[in-house]
């Protein structure tokens, strides 16, 4: 298990650019049991604990009609994730792997993603299981889960033409 801020032996950090702002705005705190890296499961289930979403004043009425599906998207910030490294050991047995092609929670821009069943709403918060994130995680956005809508049709030739 990774301890914090622990480069392994096979592992790789970069110099830290200069921040830039992209005007990321949370809109809400995600509430898990988990308050540690070490206690935290390295994939959400959706047979897992029930967690929370609270979702800030401003935003509870964007959560209209969200009732209607069963399982969302949740995007989140993870705030207390290492942001240097471009190689590394997961298995810390000395192979490495580019940061691109893991699903570790350290990278550049450290945006986390799960597929919540949702179980309720009481004002402004939903009730899900399914995460797999530190509790007061900050939460980026919600989606209803993009395999439970049909693909639109390719645009054809002179759809986008004007007279």
């Amino acid at each position: 298990m990774v301890r914090e801020d622990e480069i392994r032996a096979a592992e790789r950090a970069i110099e830290w650019p200069e921040a830039v702002d992209a005007g990321l705005v949370f809109i809400g705190r995600i509430r898990t049991p988990w308050t540690s890296r070490l206690e935290c499961p390295r994939q959400g289930r959706t047979d897992g604990p029930l967690c929370r979403i609270d979702v800030d004043g401003p935003w509870q009425e964007a959560l209209a009609g969200i009732e209607e599906y069963e399982r969302l998207e949740v995007l989140y910030w993870l705030h207390r994730s290492r942001r240097d490294l471009i190689l590394q050991s997961p298995r810390n047995d000395g192979e490495t792997r580019g940061t691109f092609a893991l699903r570790s929670p350290v990278r550049p821009n450290p945006i986390g993603t799960s597929i919540v069943a949702l179980e309720g709403i009481e004002d402004g918060t939903l009730l899900v299981r399914g995460l797999d994130c530190l509790d007061l995680t900050p939460l980026i956005d919600i989606k209803p889960d993009r395999s439970l809508f049909v693909p639109l049709a390719p645009p054809q030739k002179g759809d986008f033409e004007t007279g």
